[in-house]
């Protein structure tokens, strides 16, 4: 029972009611228990369900139904991903699995036609590992086709080995990459990533195609988000940038890749304060996904807008920013969270919390959804509001959840910095009027450690931000821009 529940609980309230669509489709006219069971389980019902069921204690029928509806919803998790995948590999797959049933069925000529059609979208994607499938079933029927020459096909598929090779060992850099920042939290991520190629024999060039080069740009990303530290990464950012501009010739066959890696890109350099660069990246990729229409703009345009808006916001735009943001709310998660900081920048507190109310899932589907440092960002920024709204009795349980649910976790990360600011929070919550105070300015000090000027984050800038404009008694983004200008 415990597995069907953690199943049916990774479903948001509207994936719930597709798959009672999905399965009211596929049952049988006869065949409905196992959609009231999920109905039950949906209430949260979980006592004497085999007597809810059918009428009297029915314990093997009843794990026979369990058994059904579990199966179902992992028939139904599969199809879901799917039809929602865009990625041109599951096409070529089609094709390579059509031409393998003409074989089968001696239609030769329509199954070479279909084989090569796969082959050149394979080659367009660089997909090593179905090329191998590709090349191993051109060779096995390469008899029936007139014109194949079988030792050019053994070559040409030697060749492709080798590039697969390469490909297996990259995927092994990474799993090591991500062990070491895992186990090795503070050490540089740039070293950890050189190393790993050092103990692989590989090369950071342009060999190496765009799935790695995001591959790279993702891990060296991810790690920065978790030591909230895009300072370092920087350099090695720019430097897989420029392979990647050593190839712009291929970038159209990897759009997916190019486009992910210059939003990483423009991210990165927001988080550094270095506004007019990220602004870049981002016309960049406006250009691009206008140039290749509705696909990309549903895939990509929330999150570019997101940052645009961000940067906005933070080089004194906040107008327009405010305007962007109410035009596109409930857009996504990433945008209704900025919508709600700009709001509070601008000391709209009771807009922002209207905008944080509407977030009414739990902090795990939400960390399921975006990760747990966005919700430790949600949590500090709704407690902040509910500080500047004076509700006594709800900021007092908030401080107290945040600091069971998460002090433990941000020191675990190596983010105790957080826990230092949300104790001072609370410090000056629970005392009013020692914030102007000296002794207060000195404990602040004391407290929380910064980075050299440059290298710290935007974000736990915007944070302290707050702390300081009630220290200094001066307005929030004025005191925001300010800290920020002055690093």
């Amino acid at each position: 029972m415990n597995d069907l529940l953690v199943l049916i609980n990774t479903f948001s309230e509207k994936e719930k009611d597709r798959f009672v669509r999905y399965l009211q489709k596929k049952n049988r006219r006869t065949d409905v228990k196992n959609l009231v069971l999920f109905r039950l389980l949906r209430k949260g019902i979980t006592k004497d369900l085999d007597v809810k069921l059918y009428g009297k204690p029915a314990k093997n029928s009843f794990y026979a139904l369990k058994k059904r509806l579990y199966d179902a919803i992992i028939d139904y998790i599969a199809t879901q991903s799917f039809e929602g995948e865009t990625n041109e590999e599951l096409e070529i797959l089609k094709f390579l699995l059509a031409s393998r049933i003409f074989f089968e069925n001696k239609q030769y000529k329509i199954a070479f036609k279909t084989l090569a059609k796969a082959e050149r979208m394979a080659l367009q994607l660089d997909v090593y590992s179905i090329l191998t499938e590709i090349y191993q079933t051109k060779i096995q029927y390469a008899h029936f086709h007139p014109t194949y020459s079988l030792p050019d096909l053994i070559a040409v598929a030697r060749t492709n080995l080798v590039s697969f090779q390469q490909e297996q060992e990259l995927n092994m850099v990474y799993a090591s990459i991500k062990t070491k920042l895992r186990s090795q939290k503070n050490l540089s991520i740039e070293l950890i990533i050189r190393e790993a190629f050092d103990a692989f024999e590989l090369q950071l060039n342009d060999s190496l195609s765009f799935k790695s080069l995001f591959q790279l740009t993702n891990i060296a990303t991810t790690a920065a988000e978790l030591q909230t530290d895009y300072y370092q990464i920087l350099p090695f950012l720019e430097t897989i940038y420029s392979i990647v501009e050593q190839k712009q010739d291929l970038a159209h066959k990897h759009r997916f890749y190019q486009i992910e890696i210059l939003y990483l890109l423009a991210y990165a350099y927001f988080r550094n304060h270095k506004f007019t660069s990220s602004q870049k990246f981002i016309e960049q990729l406006n250009a691009i996904i206008e140039f290749e229409g509705d696909h990309f703009k549903k895939r990509f345009g929330e999150k570019i807008l997101t940052l645009h808006i961000l940067n906005l916001n933070y080089t004194g735009k906040a107008v327009e920013a405010l305007q962007l943001s109410e035009r596109n709310k409930n857009s996504s998660l990433e945008l209704d969270l900025t919508y709600a900081t700009c709001l509070f920048q601008q000391d709209q507190f009771s807009e922002a919390y209207a905008v944080l109310k509407q977030m009414h899932h739990s902090d795990r589907w939400y960390e399921k959804k975006m990760g747990f440092l966005w919700v430790t960002k949600k949590r500090i920024i709704e407690l902040l509001t509910l500080i500047e709204l004076d509700k006594l009795d709800v900021v007092l349980s908030r401080f107290n959840s945040f600091e069971r649910s998460y002090f433990p976790r941000l020191k675990a990360i190596g983010e105790d910095r957080v826990n230092q600011f949300m104790r001072l929070v609370k410090h000056s919550y629970e005392n009013p009027g020692v914030v102007t105070s000296e002794s207060f300015r000195d404990r602040v000090g004391n407290k929380i450690v910064w980075k050299e000027k440059q290298q710290e984050d935007l974000f736990v800038m915007s944070f302290y931000a707050w702390l300081k404009a009630k220290m200094e008694q001066k307005p929030l983004y004025e005191t925001t821009l300010q800290l920020i200008k002055n690093n």
